[in-house]
């Protein structure tokens, strides 16, 4: 589980709808929305309670919400 200290900064849409690889499999998992691949820059909280920054990747729909979400790169 990712701990996330503030909030997400310099959002991007990576892809949308018909784009996304895994639109099945998250239509089956979590219901039907617009689904939106995303990624961001955030603060992370690691184990030992330090924080580092780290970009990070998530899905989302309007009413589902952010799912799973997962760190792509230290910064």
């Amino acid at each position: 589980m990712i701990k996330i200290q503030g909030e997400i900064v310099v959002l991007e849409t990576m892809a949308e709808g018909h784009g996304i690889r895994e639109l099945n499999r998250l239509r089956q998992q979590y219901g039907h929305g617009h689904w939106r691949k995303k990624k961001g820059i955030a603060i992370i909280e690691l184990n030992n309670g330090a924080t580092a920054p780290a970009e990070v990747h998530w899905y989302e729909a309007h009413g589902i919400g952010r799912v799973k979400m997962k760190i792509k790169r230290w910064l």
